[in-house]
């Protein structure tokens, strides 16, 4: 298959590219960073440096490269968690703008399936508005909504320590996502169970 991959060089695209590569997938490595492009090669993607709010140049990039599948794996975190507040609009316009962005080049492209990255809780107050509206624009087009739990494991906010629930070790979290693009439109929680 043919994927578009949004968001290749962030903390589940990384992780994602490669195994999606193994599996013998195409797969286009979307980054805004040039600096990024040439570690995407070397895990075997198509390096494709664009910013997802470039909405013209976003669209001509997938559909050159003639996706079956796109799949959004876009946030705009910082390295360290004490620092997400202030990122929290920037995050914010990933999922509303960009979303839609991506969505449209989707539909330009004529790809067959499409997935997106979410969260299994809710940030409170407006924020959750935004988090609303992006899962439903990817369900109004027949996507999957990807569910995903707190991360933790190396590379994430909780390298040493387990964050509340609900939340996915990384690795675990990028072996689930894969068979998403086979999925039905819906939304999938990527969880561990409540062992409490």
């Amino acid at each position: 298959m043919r994927i578009f991959l949004a968001g290749a060089s962030g903390v589940i695209g990384i992780r994602l590219l490669p195994l999606l590569v193994g599996q013998g997938h195409v797969v286009a490595a979307m980054t805004r960073s040039p600096e990024k492009a040439e570690r995407l090669r070397r895990l075997g993607g198509e390096p494709v440096v664009c910013d997802v709010f470039d909405a013209d140049r976003l669209t001509e990039a997938v559909e050159r490269f003639e996706p079956q599948a796109v799949m959004h794996q876009l946030t705009d975190l910082p390295d360290r968690l004490d620092e997400l507040d202030a990122y929290a609009a920037g995050n914010d316009r990933i999922r509303s703008e960009g979303t839609s962005n991506l969505i449209a080049a989707a539909k330009a492209s004529a790809a067959d399936h499409f997935m997106a990255q979410s969260i299994a809780w809710r940030p409170g107050g407006a924020r959750d508005e935004v988090v609303d509206h992006h899962e439903r624009l990817v369900l109004e087009i027949g996507g999957v909504v990807a569910r995903y739990g707190r991360l933790y494991g190396p590379g994430t906010y909780y390298e040493e320590t387990l964050p509340p629930l609900p939340r996915i070790q990384i690795d675990e979290a990028v072996r689930e996502t894969p068979p998403l693009l086979e999925t039905s439109a819906g939304i999938v929680l990527i969880v561990e169970p409540d062992r409490r």
